[in-house]
């Protein structure tokens, strides 16, 4: 099947700090012709310090009909990529072969008026997108619907809340019909139910058999819309394959500050000080490994082994839990557990286990603050970011919401509605 998009060694090349005069004189020029010989060994003796490549030897191809992901931290490329294939910039060095009438949703507004009302600039806004006014005036309609602002139609623009301009500007976008979409993080702004019609939009426009690009940092939104993701990293195509096993390496490979073991078999060099010594510290799926990935439904167990060195005493853990925004999330100690707690333990080398059900964390990064406790009330160790571990999104518990949930823990708790008819109303 010939494809609707090639891109064959494609690289971008910018200037740093590059910029243009705005007028020049005869002055100017002579001036220029005089430095320009010093400038240049300047330059050559720069080498390139003052370019950086935003892309370098990029190659792909789309079929039609694809929903291709584009995934890689800020500065791999991303939007550059996209500008290029919308013809926005040009690359330096490559070729790009497009087989198809191309909409951009790169930034969702652009072309929008702020005197203007909200029906004049559907028209000046679809103009700016290659809509003919026929095709504006046939779905002027479906556009106001899918918008929810009927009401405030003949408003100017810039009377709108920041949702209502969104939700405008998007429904514009999305009745264009090209044969190849291209999406750049719409779905970093608005409420639930925008992003919900956002992801439906584009999953009508691929179950038409056009083509979707969409650049996201969300990764469940990516894995629900794609079949197959590109991971850019540094300006080149670091992989490309199945949504699902590319986006699993993505958030594995680039949670830099995770932590699930620590081992230390020493106990002369171990953490610790003269009553207690750590010898390991793991997190890990309970059924699985420390290299699994923990989705929020995952069921955890926490290890530690510890050396007792003061005979007799009666320590326990205590584990602290805190999330990215550095709330501390629960605490937990094992005041349940009948063997061991608040009773002497003897010297030598106890593991001690902290179980923690699926369907209670949210996603995101955790630390774990470990403390050692004497007598249930005296701290005689402390260890910050004993472990660090990320808990990921969980694709089929979302639906329509692919925002970031909110709260400190994400439980899934049991809900049941029941219809109760012809109740009787007191009037």
């Amino acid at each position: 099947m010939k494809p609707i998009i090639r891109v064959s060694d494609v690289a971008k090349q910018y200037r740093i700090g590059a910029r243009q005069d705005a007028y020049s004189t005869l002055r100017d020029a002579m001036a220029r012709a005089l430095r320009a010989p010093l400038k240049r060994l300047r330059r050559n003796g720069r080498g390139e310090a003052d370019t950086v490549w935003a892309l370098k030897d990029v190659s792909f191809e789309v079929g039609q009909g694809e929903v291709l992901g584009v995934i890689g931290r800020n500065g791999a490329g991303k939007s550059t990529l996209l500008k290029i294939l919308s013809r926005i910039t040009e690359p330096t060095t490559g070729r790009v072969e497009l087989f198809g009438r191309i909409g951009s949703l790169l930034e969702v507004g652009t072309g929008f008026h702020p005197e203007l009302t909200g029906r004049e600039n559907i028209f000046l806004n679809g103009a700016v997108l290659g809509m003919k006014r026929t095709e504006i005036t046939r779905k002027f309609d479906e556009i106001v619907a899918f918008a929810e602002i009927d009401k405030f139609l003949d408003t100017p623009v810039k009377h709108y809340s920041s949702g209502m301009y969104m939700r405008l500007a998007f429904a514009v976008a999305a009745h264009f019909e090209p044969e190849i979409l291209l999406v750049d993080e719409v779905l970093a702004v608005g409420d639930a139910e925008f992003q919900a019609k956002c992801l439906g939009k584009m999953g009508a426009v691929a179950s038409e058999g056009r083509t979707v690009l969409f650049v996201s940092h969300n990764m469940a939104a990516v894995q629900t819309l794609c079949q197959r993701v590109i991971w850019l990293r540094e300006g080149r195509v670091f992989e490309d394959g199945p949504a699902g096993r590319v986006v699993k390496n993505y958030i594995t490979q680039t949670s830099s500050s995770v932590a699930t073991e620590k081992i230390w078999d020493d106990p002369m060099t171990a953490p610790g000080n003269e009553r207690v010594r750590l010898r390991c510290l793991r997190v890990r799926p309970l059924n699985g490994s420390t290299s699994d990935t923990i989705t929020i439904r995952t069921p955890l167990v926490l290890e530690f082994e510890f050396w007792n060195l003061e005979p007799g005493a009666r320590i326990n853990l205590s584990l602290h839990f805190f999330n990215q925004q550095d709330i501390n999330v629960f605490i937990t100690a094992p005041i349940h557990e009948p063997e061991w707690f608040g009773k002497p333990l003897p010297l030598g080398l106890f593991r001690s286990e902290c179980y923690i059900p699926g369907d209670l964390l949210n996603d995101g990064l955790h630390r774990v603050r470990l403390l050692v406790v004497k007598d249930q009330a005296v701290v005689v160790y402390a260890l910050d970011d004993a472990l660090t571990f990320v808990v990921n999104d969980a694709v089929e518990r979302r639906n329509a919401w692919f925002g970031k949930w909110g709260g400190a823990v994400r439980p899934n708790l049991e809900w049941k509605t029941e219809y109760l008819p012809d109740e009787p109303t007191e009037n």
